[in-house]
């Protein structure tokens, strides 16, 4: 006892129990998920390195948080209890400039005429924001919860979830899914959770109730989403954000052509 309270950062001897391994098996398969799309992507020739440095700003920063989670259930699983904490408070501050780069790149690609042609130019504009809120809500949320644990890894697991939707949507046919594509790119991120809520019931036969609050903060994002696209003041949103740029010119809620060449995505 002596030594390991002179070392704090000593793995726990003790292997992990419960679910543990559930949500370290599970941060892996996200990691994939993550790395997959993006890298599908650049093999396909729709993304590059040679994009404007704000773009490749927002990508090291939204991918340094993948590596984050998937450290933090690391610590956790191991018993590394107290670079669990110390990482914690790195990831509450790594989410300020995750909101700012969202916000950036979302906001220039719109008022560059940059949508890529399966989203609408205005769902688009709405629905990278609302996503980025309900992510960081439902951070927020874990972290207040960080000493009930159950509740804890559960809300960090569903914002996480939420957060693979560009990776998953690199990784879906969108063009065949269209015009549904957003949609389908969020029904994707719940059979994570749902995953989750399965192997709560094969081990405990019942389901936590923070799934349900999860789920219920992801669904809300995704009725406001389309509550404001639809709407005359999400048409009003548009108009004032493109003002005075080549957006102004594109309809909110027209796809555009299909692109001669390959998709480039990121080019704002």
């Amino acid at each position: 006892m002596a030594t390991l309270a002179q070392k704090p950062f000593a793995p726990s001897p003790v292997p992990a129990v419960g679910d543990e391994r559930f949500f370290l098996r599970a941060a892996i398969v996200m990691t994939i998920t993550a790395v997959s799309g993006f890298g599908f992507a650049y093999l396909t020739g729709r993304s590059t390195f040679e994009a404007p440095l704000r773009v490749q700003l927002h990508a090291w920063v939204f991918m340094g948080w993948v590596g984050i989670y998937l450290l933090q259930n690391i610590f956790a699983t191991t018993g590394r209890i107290e670079l669990h904490r110390l990482l914690g408070r790195v990831a509450v501050a790594w989410l300020v400039p995750m909101i700012v780069m969202g916000l950036v790149v979302t906001v220039t690609m719109v008022r560059a005429a940059h949508v890529p042609f399966v989203f609408r130019p205005l769902q688009f504009l709405v629905f990278d924001p609302v996503t980025m809120f309900v992510f960081v809500g439902l951070i927020v949320a874990g972290v207040l919860m960080r000493r009930r644990t159950e509740w804890h890894r559960r809300l960090n697991f569903c914002a996480m979830s939420i957060l693979l939707m560009p990776a998953i949507a690199r990784l879906l046919p969108l063009p065949l899914l269209m015009p549904w594509g957003w949609e389908a790119a969020f029904a994707a991120t719940l059979l994570f959770p749902l995953a989750g809520a399965i192997a709560d019931v094969r081990r405990s036969g019942r389901v936590h109730p923070a799934w349900e609050w999860g789920v219920a903060a992801m669904l809300g994002g995704f009725v406001l989403v389309e509550a404001i696209t639809y709407s005359p003041a999400g048409t009003a949103l548009y108009r004032a954000v493109t003002a005075g740029s080549p957006g102004a010119a594109v309809a909110p809620l027209a796809f555009a052509p299909a692109p001669a060449g390959p998709l480039m995505t990121g080019r704002s």
